[in-house]
């Protein structure tokens, strides 16, 4: 792994600070929407698993140098919230998606705004849903001045507030259950590790290699010879590899949240990893690895429905504008740890 890594953590910062108008990185609260006309649909942000929404997790403000259509640049994390539909290393339930802009565009100032005083977000020309941020087509029957994506928000928001105050206070919704806490994200350069120890995993690495090369070349022994309680064994052990590598390279920076190396590979926790990376949907061309948000996260979400070992996002290496589109959905793949009596999960610091 490249010594080019930004590594992300939490800090408390003022609501009016995390809003659309400062492009900044944050976990939870409602999405901070970049592009603000062309926003996904309700369908988009569906569940693969169950059919409900998915809730806002987190952004990462990402722009790119030398690309003019990048100088804003944010991904966009969605979660389902039931604990059924966590696959190990499956992720119909979570969605990333990608938006960018110019510096001179159709919503934000040419230069950034001041931060000494607070001020409001950019507003949507778009209707939002009350409970969730997200696009909100749909009007409450009743008022129809109060926007949700659907019928499941709708329903949540009905009984916890707005059946009371129905008809009287427009847009607003005292639910905040479902959302996430909300805090910003800084990053800073990751401090190298000594290079012994850089060279001790390049070394376990490269063992690694070659055993596949083996194995593929039929020269790695008969493993169908060898008894379950061997095969498990092997197993085991090459799942610990994997884990200890992960648990020695965060051990400086234990509270890492994010993982941020456009261009570079995950620090992966096990060796169940995406075979295939899908091709951009929009212009065809390969993606590559950008980010991965990490366990650690899941310590400050409050909630315990939901887990991963590490979600390893990857994107258009063109960074390519979706036409007619102000969001591109970009590939995701959660990776789990594998339990056993050897080493406890990873979020476990």
């Amino acid at each position: 792994m490249s010594d080019l890594v930004d590594i992300g953590f939490l800090e408390p910062c003022a609501d009016w600070l995390l809003t659309n108008k400062f492009f900044r990185s944050k976990v939870g609260g409602k999405p901070a929407w970049l592009e603000l006309k062309h926003l996904p649909s309700p369908k988009d942000i569906l569940c693969e698993e169950c059919g409900d929404p998915c809730v806002f997790l987190c952004q990462i403000y990402a722009p790119l140098d030398g690309k003019e259509n990048c100088f804003h640049r944010m991904l966009f994390i969605f979660v389902c919230l039931k604990s059924s539909c966590y696959k190990p290393n499956q992720c119909k339930n979570i969605k990333v998606y990608r938006s960018q802009l110019a510096r001179k565009n159709d919503y934000f100032s040419f230069d950034p705004p001041s931060e000494d005083v607070p001020s409001d977000p950019v507003p949507s020309p778009v209707p939002l849903c009350v409970v969730c941020g997200c696009r909100g087509p749909q009007l409450c029957s009743k008022c129809k001045t109060t926007s949700y994506c659907g019928v499941v928000h709708q329903r949540i928001d009905w009984k916890h507030g707005h059946k009371a105050t129905c008809g009287q206070v427009a847009n607003t919704s005292s639910i905040s259950s479902i959302l996430f806490p909300q805090y910003e994200i800084v990053t800073e350069p990751e401090e190298v590790e000594p290079t012994k120890k850089l060279s001790e995993e390049d070394n376990e690495k490269d063992q690694m290699n070659e055993y596949r090369k083996l194995v593929n070349e039929g020269k790695a022994g008969d493993l169908e010879d060898l008894t379950e309680s061997e095969l498990d064994s092997y197993a085991e052990q090459s799942e610990d590899k994997y884990f200890l590598k992960f648990r020695k390279r965060i051990a400086n920076d234990p509270d890492q949240i994010l993982r941020y190396e456009r261009g570079g590979n995950p620090l992966w926790l096990s060796p169940v990893v995406p075979k295939n990376i899908t091709s951009c949907d929009y212009c065809g061309g390969a993606r590559v690895f950008e980010c991965q948000i990490m366990p650690q996260l899941l310590n400050s979400l409050k909630n315990d429905s939901i887990d991963w070992g590490t979600l390893a996002i990857y994107t258009c290496e063109q960074s390519c504008d979706p036409p007619g589109q102000g969001y591109a959905r970009e590939y995701i793949f959660k990776q789990d740890v594998l339990e056993t009596d050897s080493h406890h999960s990873a979020n476990d610091q």
